[in-house]
Formats: C-alpha cells, sequence, structure tokens
C-alpha cells in the first residue's frame, strides 16, 4: 500500500536524506520519494502501522501533519 506522510520542517536535501534513510531502515517499508518542496515522504508499505511511520519521523524532529493513502 503506498501512503503519503506529510511533514513540516524539512529545509535543506540534508533532512530529506535522513527522513528517507530513517524509513528505509523499517522493515515493511520502501520509500519512493521525500520531497522537501512538497513537504511529504512517498512511502510503499507493507504491514507497517501509520504510528511507527509518525514515530520514527518525529524522533528526527520533524512534525508529521498527517497521512494520505
Amino acid at each position: 500500500m503506498t501512503k503519503t506522510i506529510l511533514i513540516e520542517g524539512m529545509s535543506c536535501g540534508h533532512c530529506t536524506s535522513r527522513v528517507e534513510k530513517a524509513l528505509n531502515g523499517l522493515e515493511g517499508v520502501t520509500v519512493k520519494s521525500v520531497s522537501v518542496d512538497n513537504k511529504h515522504a512517498i512511502v510503499e508499505v507493507d504491514n507497517v502501522s501509520e504510528d511507527l511511520l509518525k514515530e520514527t519521523v518525529e524522533d528526527m524532529g520533524f512534525d508529521v501533519l498527517g497521512f494520505e493513502a
């Protein structure tokens, strides 16, 4: 299932790289793209909760505003 994570607080390429690396480190998650301009990450997930995705991103200091399926 593809999900879009709406993320506030990313300001540069380093931020997107950190988010991509952290999300790709989760079992069952494949990152399709992370965009600082569009303020989102698009991921393919297999049995991964939104809570885990949110916690992973917020642990890096960014805010998750919500999800789109």
